[in-house]
């Protein structure tokens, strides 16, 4: 059964300005249940930051999250991949590009979810083994 980045996908894509201290954007993290935050510079994508980045990236440096910003540590790449590809073509390019999520658009590359291995992993194992 071939399953679709759609079908694995977060829908739910929070955005934060790139002036946003870091403890803010941690706490809107841990409200909502998730593990990422697209950072904006005005109305535009400026990238991403994962609680992940905030750690490794912030608190690893003893960067103070009262001060320091998302646009201070944000990946500044933003990689899409259309709802419409496979699972395993977007396995094969996070493998390709080493990263953990990708940002999911629709056909017009209009943003519409995220897609990490967590999700990935959440699917039913049957989808896994084809």
């Amino acid at each position: 059964m071939v399953r679709l980045v759609a079908d694995a996908m977060t829908r739910r894509v929070i955005y934060l300005p790139e002036d946003t201290p870091l403890v803010e954007a941690a706490q809107v993290m841990s409200d909502q249940g998730i593990g990422d935050v697209v950072v904006t510079e005005g109305p535009a994508m400026a990238g991403i930051v994962t609680d992940r980045d905030i750690v490794v990236r912030a608190i690893a440096e003893k960067l103070s999250p009262a001060t320091t910003t998302l646009g201070a540590i944000a990946t500044r790449e933003l990689l899409m991949i259309e709802q419409s590809a496979t699972v395993e073509e977007a396995v094969q390019a996070m493998r390709d590009r080493g990263v953990r999520r990708l940002l999911v658009c629709d056909a017009d590359r209009k943003l519409v979810g995220i897609l990490s291995l967590s999700d990935i992993a959440l699917l039913p194992t049957s989808s896994a083994a084809a």
